[in-house]
């Protein structure tokens, strides 16, 4: 008897490589995918903004990229003693303006650089609601009505609420890919719908929210040939549909759903020869976050000569790989 739905995985017609540069854009289960593919030493570049959750940040970030757009002074805002940028996320806030605009505009330039030379850009879209600024807002008057990619904790009374039209989702979207593949011709896309649950916009809410996303995509996907989708949602939705695999708050899937969900993507987005190459190298992580109770036992030292062996003989096998890191803590003997 079958205990899960079966969902009909479609291979990507060209899987991605080892030899591909991969950008990821979108909401923190973004984060997820980007952080096992950057672990497992793929060339990454994610969130260059910081997270982001509805298409529209997403399309304006992504415009961004491709004018190499500078930003300035008049572009943050004081809010708590810290500047901000309405368009990036707080990890980029800092009490020093300088150093937040030298921040934010070496971001912009790695991904002007990085984004020019993508092979992969895969956005994780999560919400349709888009907060917009009021009269009451603390900032520029132009920016008055522009949509917000990060709240920044500001009063309630700075914003307005409302979910974007399906419609404005496709035309946005749509746009967006036509500039890039104008910026980028080669490049290819995979869009995913995070399986968070916005629950605070309410239950009901959320799921009109997620249809709307999905609903968009696929219109994307349809109207694109080099526009992809994953079901990372239906994954964890309709597949796993357990609240055993969500962490405590019920709302982010855990480590089991996250797994299960990168498992997927691995067997249809990777080829198999990478998928083999992930493997040895999965081992040789694992291996370096081994900490040793008894580092001067000759057990030890001969761990660390016998990975060091591996990883060198990995990258002359390889010498695409980047296995610096790995390479200096085997050498510790």
């Amino acid at each position: 008897m079958d205990l899960l739905i079966n969902i009909d995985l479609k291979k990507l017609p060209e899987p991605i490589s080892y030899h591909d540069r991969i950008m990821l854009l979108g909401s923190c289960f973004t984060e997820h995918i980007g952080n096992a593919l950057g672990e497992l030493k793929y060339t990454v570049l994610q969130n260059p903004n910081g997270i982001l959750f509805g298409p529209d940040s997403v399309c304006k970030s992504l415009f961004s990229y491709t004018q190499n757009k500078k930003y300035t002074r008049k572009d943050f805002f004081l809010l708590n003693e810290v500047w901000n940028s309405w368009h990036h996320h707080s990890r980029f806030s800092n009490i020093d303006p300088d150093e937040c605009l030298r921040f934010i505009n070496a971001s912009q330039q790695a991904a002007h650089e990085f984004l020019e030379k993508t092979d992969w850009l895969i956005i994780t879209l999560g919400s349709s609601f888009s907060y917009r600024l009021t009269q009451q807002a603390d900032t520029a008057s132009e920016m008055i009505g522009d949509g917000v990619a990060n709240c920044h904790r500001a009063p309630a009374s700075w914003f307005t609420k409302e979910m974007l039209e399906t419609d404005d989702i496709k035309h946005m979207l749509e746009d967006c890919l036509k500039q890039l593949k104008q910026f980028n011709p080669a490049l290819k896309f995979i869009f995913t719908v995070s399986p968070v649950r916005h629950i605070r916009d309410g239950v009901v809410e959320n799921n009109l929210s997620k249809a709307r996303l999905i609903e968009s995509v696929h219109y994307i996907i349809n109207k694109f040939e080099s526009a992809f989708y994953f079901p990372a949602y239906e994954l964890v939705i309709d597949v796993l549909r357990d609240y055993r695999f969500y962490d405590i708050d019920l709302v982010h899937p855990n480590y089991a759903a996250t797994e299960f969900v990168l498992e997927k993507f691995s067997t249809n987005c990777i080829n198999e020869e990478s998928q083999q190459l992930m493997q040895e190298i999965k081992k040789i992580v694992i291996a370096r976050k081994h900490k040793a109770f008894q580092p001067d036992t000759k057990a030890h030292q001969q761990f660390l000569i016998s990975h060091f062996e591996k990883v060198r003989n990995l990258m002359a096998k390889h010498s695409f790989l980047n296995l610096d890191e790995e390479l200096t803590y085997f050498s510790q003997t």
